[in-house]
């Protein structure tokens, strides 16, 4: 048994998300270019005398820590499926980076790390099919965030495609500090019946990616925008600063910027950051593959 381990919990980054239709049930179908960054929350999970969940860091105010926090619930629901291998209390602290609710599947990586952790400290398979079941009955977005690398996403978000050449790009996230439910943003769409992604690049470096993803699109984007007018700002604040491409991620409001490289996204983020202290501003790097 582990005793102790601390798990980063990325930032999920939808570089593009097409609407491309609706199922009876309500669940909206997407296709979408996901990556996540070397920069998150961080997750701390040992072995303790009795459960224990707690948080702190910038973002953690006001979140819950009963079973209504998808941390806890990964950690009830890995231990109802594994009662022999779980009887072992643990502790788990999440630092909360994040924002909270801005299009960066804060919530869902936290969910995904815990699920991470505990395994490793309770001596379970990761690669289990019962985790990923916990992981698809947790929300949507955890099951790429426990897979974790550069991916499509097609369907409710369940049907991943793990992409087997993509380029790392530094990036600067903003968030404006506004909040816009997922629901609403859906709400807005004018159409739920868009085109599909464009074809991957065959060698996607860094400028054929970028291209790409010009050629895509955030259908949430627009909608967001009606709700929320900082989400320009934000855009605008980013493509002010030099990046290559900027858009939103997910259902917002987070957005992200392309950079030519680690010193620009460094500036970038320094500017938006002096211009804007309230505004949540981060340079980081997605991971690629390949690349």
């Amino acid at each position: 048994m582990t005793h102790r381990i601390a798990v980063l919990a990325p930032a999920k980054i939808n570089l593009a998300l097409h609407v491309t239709g609706r199922r009876a049930d309500g669940y909206h179908l997407l296709e979408s270019v996901v990556v996540f960054a070397q920069y998150g929350d961080t997750l701390t999970v040992e072995a303790a005398e009795a459960d224990a969940f707690s948080i702190s860091g910038p973002h953690g105010a006001g979140l819950p820590a009963d079973g209504s926090n998808l941390v806890v619930a990964a950690r009830d629901r890995l231990r109802a499926a594994n009662p022999a291998e779980t009887e072992a209390p643990v502790a788990i602290h999440l630092d909360k980076r994040l924002p909270v609710a801005a299009g960066v599947g804060g919530g869902s990586s936290d969910a995904a790390a815990a699920l991470r952790g505990l395994a490793k400290v309770w001596d379970i398979d990761t690669a289990s099919p019962e985790i990923a079941g916990i992981a698809a009955g947790l929300g949507a977005d955890v099951p790429m965030c426990l897979d974790g690398r550069a991916l499509v996403a097609r369907g409710i978000g369940h049907d991943l495609q793990p992409l087997r050449a993509w380029p790392a790009f530094d990036v600067v996230l903003v968030n404006p500090g506004v909040a816009v439910p997922t629901p609403a943003v859906f709400g807005r769409l004018d159409r739920r019946d868009n085109p599909p992604l464009p074809p991957l690049p065959d060698r996607p470096d860094h400028a054929a990616a970028l291209a790409f993803l010009a050629a895509a699109r955030n259908d949430l984007e627009a909608p967001a925008l009606a709700l929320a007018r900082e989400i320009g700002d934000a855009l605008d604040a980013l493509r002010s600063t030099g990046a290559g491409l900027a858009r939103m991620s997910g259902s917002g409001a987070t957005c992200f910027g392309i950079f030519d490289d680690a010193d620009a996204a460094q500036a970038a983020a320094a500017r938006i950051r002096s211009d804007r202290p309230g505004w949540f501003v981060e340079a980081t790097r997605t991971n690629g593959v390949g690349a």
